[in-house]
């Protein structure tokens, strides 16, 4: 007999790692915005020490807090990450697999290419902050990383060719009652999170032929991803406005709030590699102009989330109570991309075009708003992993839809 609720598998439980490795961004955020790196778009392990020894003692104290939290997400995301490939395949083996092929849920499959673009990013970061001298060859490493976020990109189009070629190529498959949330955004997700990976190189590399790919690729990414969103954004609202929100899929409502940080970072990083590379300028305050842009919309969705979650009592149930479900994984991601993307907002958009001083009062009064939100991440997905992968006291499985 299943002892814990993680014995009910479900694709959804990628999410976890998923979360984990964003967890490890927000602490990277840290060192991004916080510490110097002189002619380099992003702080590498020489900057970082640099830091340490000649930084005053609360510079000192985030560098410390940014590396072990970098090191923990880190080692969950991959730890989770290799314990869902495991059940994964464990899953496939099974009638429940099949059926879940067959219907609508058969997107939840995306979270696993979701959740491994995740774990390429996470590890970049890792090397960036703990390997001495990687920035001499990092030209080199450019490749790899296209290629890599490339066998991913390849894996998440099959699996959305397969699902759009079932429900599409014949009539009455896809039940529009089931399509009351925003659980069908999944594949839109994934598909940004690979074109951020694929974006990378054109922030960092100096050379013209990879900053080119990487702005071809990251661009194709980008357009499947905000085309798929348009069209289940749409067809999702007519079937809840409908039907009501499915409770268990509740949290899916704030998946827009993730899209938009890792869009907003691939369109940033491509910005850089224009201007680097191709002479391309955007001004400061058209920067700052459209991540106030996408902050709003990240906070409109936030609260028409938290609304119908609210009414629906899902957080009693599913967080707090004695309720289950691995779509609560779902909880975490918009937590992580709003602090991420505010930090960008602070930093790139308020500071570079003068509004506010850096590390003045109002830069750490809006910055504390992300960072509260990051605490309040890092507790939620310790909270879920004890409630979903530690014995039910009573000794029985509860189902995970």
């Amino acid at each position: 007999m299943s002892q814990k609720p993680a014995d009910t598998y479900s694709p959804l439980y990628f999410l976890a790692s998923l979360g984990a490795g964003g967890l490890s961004v927000t602490f990277f955020m840290y060192l991004m915005f916080w510490v110097p790196h002189v002619g380099r778009p992003v702080p590498v392990f020489e900057d970082i020490t640099a830091a340490f020894v000649s930084g005053a003692l609360p510079l000192q104290a985030a560098i410390i807090i940014a590396v072990v939290g970098i090191l923990l997400m880190t080692f969950l995301n991959v730890k989770s990450l290799l314990w869902n490939i495991s059940a994964l395949n464990r899953f496939k083996k099974t009638d429940a697999y099949r059926s879940l092929r067959a219907s609508n849920a058969e997107t939840t499959l995306l979270a696993a290419p979701l959740a491994s673009a995740m774990t390429i990013n996470a590890l970049f970061i890792v090397g960036l902050v703990f390997v001495p001298g990687l920035w001499s060859i990092i030209e080199y490493l450019f490749p790899l990383a296209l290629l890599a976020f490339g066998a991913v990109g390849v894996w998440a189009l099959k699996l959305i060719g397969q699902f759009l070629g079932r429900v599409l190529s014949e009539g009455g498959i896809f039940d529009m009652t089931a399509h009351n949330s925003f659980a069908q955004l999944l594949p839109a997700f994934a598909l940004a999170m690979v074109g951020v990976g694929f974006s990378a190189p054109a922030a960092m590399s100096l050379d013209p032929t990879t900053v080119a790919l990487s702005l071809i690729t990251s661009t194709f990414f980008a357009v499947a991803s905000l085309i798929y969103t348009v069209v289940a954004l749409i067809t999702a609202f007519g079937s809840m406005l409908h039907h009501g929100t499915a409770r268990e899929a509740g949290p899916t409502l704030m998946v827009i709030v993730p899209i938009v940080t890792v869009l907003s970072i691939l369109f940033l990083r491509q910005d850089h590699g224009l201007h680097t590379s191709f002479q391309g300028h955007a001004t400061a305050a058209n920067t700052m102009l459209w991540l106030a842009q996408m902050i709003s919309v990240q906070v409109v969705f936030l609260l028409l989330g938290l609304t119908v979650l609210i009414r629906q009592n899902y957080f009693s149930d599913f967080v707090f109570g004695s309720k289950t479900s691995p779509g609560s994984y779902a909880l975490i991601c918009p937590g992580v991309a709003f602090s991420v993307l505010l930090q960008f907002f602070v930093n790139k958009g308020l500071v570079t075009a003068g509004v506010i001083a850096e590390f003045g009062a109002a830069y750490w009064g809006i910055t504390a708003i992300a960072l509260i939100s990051q605490a309040l991440m890092v507790l939620l997905i310790l909270s879920l992993n004890k409630q979903h992968f530690s014995a039910n006291p009573e000794g029985q499985a509860i189902a995970a839809e």
